[in-house]
């Protein structure tokens, strides 16, 4: 029984993951409460993989580590190109882009 404080911890994260993407209109802040999202993701597969006594938690976390990675590397260049273009972080100012 001890995966379970640490499930009880990766909901109360993804909760507030939640919550703040939800509730920010800047796009870093919405972008640090998807991470907040991802890592609380991780610590369920690690919880769950330690009850259970399997390593595909810890294979999970691996794959869910590498996509946090790329998706900070692509979202960053796409928040330095929105920056420069707009001269905001504010998500609603995005809506008149051209395709």
């Amino acid at each position: 029984m001890l995966s379970t404080p640490a499930l009880v911890l990766a909901i109360i994260l993804f909760a507030l993951g939640l919550i703040g993407l939800l509730s920010r209109r800047n796009i870093l802040y919405m972008l640090l409460s998807l991470e907040i999202m991802l890592n609380a993701a991780a610590l369920a597969f690690i919880a769950g993989g330690a009850r259970w006594g399997q390593v595909d938690g810890e294979i999970m976390f691996l794959f869910i580590l590498t996509l946090a990675a790329a998706e900070v590397s692509v979202a960053l260049g796409i928040v330095l190109q929105l920056s420069h273009r707009f001269r905001t972080l504010d998500a609603d100012a995005f809506c008149e882009m051209r395709g």
